[in-house]
């Protein structure tokens, strides 16, 4: 047996994965335990619950290994600003203190902090590995895959160089076969117009792909014309002259605001329509470059299965029209796409190509539905609610599904907190708030009072994996909510002339389907499809939903409010629900009701604990 640790750090979105005798049994992102949002320090404290979970302490791990190459990537930095020397001087002196002091001697700093672990001792550690990044993000992508043989397209911002990688993976190896470098990256020209439209970098791309429903692409040709030029095969390259990343403090420059007539929106203030058809004119030439590559990949490696990693592959969106092009005859996206992802790619690299490990392929996948963190008892959730004096009842499994289906039917909001929390960016019905999709105001009271966010923010549907067909145009399992598909044509209503013709923000208040709460201005779906062998309570909730409702699915948003980390422990739970105007807390089998809790003092202050995403 072999036990190895996947880190990923020092970026953003840090993790750790622990994989013991291939099986991946543990992963979680720091920021659910330091609850700071993206948290890019060393993940001490996920590393400890990976740990602790399976009983392990540092001497029991063979090997650690990291997702990247710093040296590479320090190469690639020095590189870059000899070749724009002497733009960029500033930013050069920023950077260089960091590298110089820190992230140049990376391999000490790992040793020094893998000792603390184990007080101090440094005569004992296990091995140390790196891995490149997008060698990272094709293990994370194509080892937990159900296939065993696949095509794999990474794309990101930028590892050491590449932006975009393309691999073929067989049984327990992953070839590379061609990449394309930084600064010609497609994950920084859509960041590029996440923080043009005013929202944050490596954060707020998800807030671009939902506003551009609701705009016009007026400006796509702008962008093909101008900014990117993109080959019949799927390959680009960047002018260079509007963007400002690849030598400065910014993602843009005043070139980029000349030619979008005026400068960038300031964070919070009103989006208007020119944010919007921004939005929409960028998705739409990222959804051309992902099927023109996709193309090009079916043709060069002859596979029928795909396999997506890198933050890109988060666009999902994109991933529905990939879908829908029957390109690949089958898709599997990893859940944690985005670096915190590389912490199992990193450690399952290891396994494969270090110990030379064989693979065994898993239905559905090997990821256990992403639900791969902590999880807390019964016995210590009431030992919580009775330390903070709370008001609670606990019920069997009957009574609590029949209780809460009965609640949500009444349009309350319940925060649901149960089994294994998630590990990447989306709550799966672990970490969930939970809500009715057949009311016409849920979708503007779940973002303005509970999770204090914009009004245009979609929600996605949960529904139960048999009953896809029913709803959605969707004919394929959505277990990790990344992949987007209209809302059936017999379930939308009739709309009159006047509403359709509303423009931008006007659209909202429209419902568009007999499920308007999840319904999107363009009447797609964020869609997860529930499955009972992997969360079975989830699943018995929504049954039951349906048999009081005939409606088998549910609004699900993640378990937080908007700039905090999702939940992780009852105390973070409770925490948010008292802060929010939530109406039940369901924590395993105790049930809260907000009517019932003591009374706490009500302000705003603590919105100051969480730098708004």
């Amino acid at each position: 047996m072999k036990n190895i640790l996947g880190i990923s750090a020092y970026y953003h979105d840090s993790a750790a994965a622990l994989i013991s005798n291939g099986r991946i049994v543990a992963a979680a992102q720091e920021e659910r335990f330091s609850r700071k949002k993206h948290d890019p320090g060393f993940p001490a404290m996920a590393l400890e619950y990976c740990l602790s979970s399976s009983n392990f302490t540092l001497n029991d791990i063979d090997t650690v290994i990291f997702y990247d190459k710093p040296l590479l990537k320090f190469e690639r930095l020095l590189e870059t600003y000899l070749a724009h020397s002497p733009r960029g001087f500033s930013s050069f002196l920023k950077a260089m203190p960091v590298w110089l002091k820190e992230k140049l001697y990376l391999k000490i700093l790992l040793r020094n902090e893998l000792s603390a672990l184990q007080d101090g001792d440094k005569q004992n550690l296990p091995v140390l590995l790196f891995s490149e990044h997008h060698k990272s993000h094709a293990a994370s992508a194509f080892y937990p895959s159900p296939f065993q043989k696949a095509a794999v397209i990474c794309m990101d911002g930028v590892g050491e160089w590449a932006t975009t990688s393309v691999w073929k993976g067989e049984g327990n190896s992953l070839t590379p076969l061609w990449q394309i470098d930084f600064p010609h990256s497609l994950g920084l020209l859509y960041s590029a117009f996440t923080y043009y439209c005013g929202f944050k970098v490596n954060s707020g791309e998800y807030k671009l792909m939902g506003l551009a429903p609701y705009g016009e692409a007026r400006y796509r040709d702008t962008i093909m014309d101008q900014l990117v030029d993109i080959k019949a095969d799927g390959s680009f390259r960047l002018n260079m002259d509007y963007f400002d990343y690849a030598t400065g403090l910014k993602m843009t420059n005043d070139e980029f605001d000349q030619l979008f007539s005026g400068p960038a929106r300031k964070p919070e203030s009103p989006v208007t329509q020119r944010e919007m058809d921004l939005a929409a004119s960028i998705q739409s030439v990222t959804e051309d470059i992902v099927l023109a590559l996709a193309n090009t990949v079916r043709k060069e490696t002859a596979c029928e299965n795909l396999c997506l990693a890198g933050g890109v592959a988060l666009n999902c969106v994109a991933n529905g029209k990939l879908l829908q092009s029957n390109i690949f005859e089958e898709i599997w996206i990893q859940p944690a796409a985005g670096d915190a992802g590389g912490a199992i790619g990193s450690a399952l690299t290891a396994w494969h190509e270090y110990y030379g490990m064989e693979r065994k392929v898993k239905k559905p996948d090997a990821m256990q539905g992403s639900y791969l963190g902590p999880a807390y008892t019964n016995s210590e959730i009431k030992i919580f609610l009775d330390s903070v004096a709370a008001i609670f009842e606990e019920e069997n499994d009957d009574v609590l599904y029949e209780t809460i289906a009965k609640l949500l039917a009444e349009e309350k909001i319940v925060g649901w907190f149960q089994g294994r929390m998630e590990f990447g960016p989306r709550a799966l019905g672990g970490r969930s708030i939970l809500g009715d999709p057949r009311s016409k105001k849920m979708q503007s009271v779940m973002n303005l009072k509970i999770k204090y966010r914009e009004s245009f923010r979609p929600f996605a549907p949960s529904v139960l994996e048999e009953n896809i067909g029913d709803y959605f145009e969707l004919e394929k399992y959505s277990p990790y909510m990344l992949l987007v598909a209209d809302v059936n044509e017999d379930r939308r209503l009739q709309m009159t002339e006047e509403e359709q013709n509303k423009f931008g923000i006007e659209k909202l208040n429209n419902p568009r389907s007999i499920i308007p709460a999840v319904t999107h201005v363009d009447y797609s779906a964020r869609i997860q499809s529930v499955s009972e062998a992997t969360n079975p309570r989830y699943y018995q909730l929504i049954k039951q939903f349906d048999a009081l409702t005939a409606c088998p699915l549910l609004v699900n948003t993640s378990f937080n409010v908007r700039g905090e980390p999702l939940v992780c422990s009852p105390e973070d739970a409770y925490r948010c629900f008292m802060r929010t105007e939530m109406d039940y807390l369901v924590l395993e089998n105790c049930i809260l009701s907000k009517d019932n809790q003591p009374e706490i003092a009500r302000d705003d202050k603590w919105k100051n604990e969480f730098e708004l995403d």
